[in-house]
């Protein structure tokens, strides 16, 4: 599982590289509105971009740690061959919604918004970059939940 912790890592330096930036933007949008009584024009939009990337890469991040929400009631008074059955057709089921969700509709909502060549208003960014995040993070997720299906356990 070498390479999952490669992904592990990559994804969380990722995460804290985009909060950092996240953090710096904010401040910069309180120090320019109060202290220089001209607040920046593009920090908002950018504050609320990063936070989608956070959200959305997050997710993939605690799907890679099995740190989801879940309801346990049924796989607890199961037996132990039973859970272990859930838990692949759960993992299943996860791995074809990422999949058909996020990677098939995501890339077709990148697509779209880079044909029509729609762009963020104060920034001037194209959005399908930052619609990006979600065929990205749909990959991610599918890495991690075939990860989960072959692993030995």
């Amino acid at each position: 599982m070498k390479a999952r912790k490669i992904v592990d890592r990559i994804l969380a330096n990722v995460l804290i590289t985009i909060m950092g930036i996240m953090v710096l933007n904010v401040l910069w949008q309180v120090f320019s509105r109060y202290v220089l009584n001209s607040p920046s024009s593009f920090t908002d939009e950018l504050a609320r971009y990063l936070m989608i990337w956070v959200g959305v890469l997050g997710a993939a991040y605690v799907s890679g740690k099995n740190g989801h929400v879940a309801i346990t009631v049924l796989p607890d008074r199961a037996s132990e061959k039973t859970q272990k059955q859930l838990q692949q057709i759960v993992r299943g089921v996860v791995l074809l919604f990422c999949f058909f969700g996020l990677v098939v509709g995501g890339s077709k909502l990148v697509y779209i918004t880079y044909l029509l060549e729609q762009y963020s208003p104060a920034l001037r960014l194209p959005l399908a970059l930052v619609y990006l995040v979600i065929p990205l993070s749909g990959l991610v997720i599918i890495y991690y939940k075939i990860s989960d299906i072959l692993k030995k356990t």
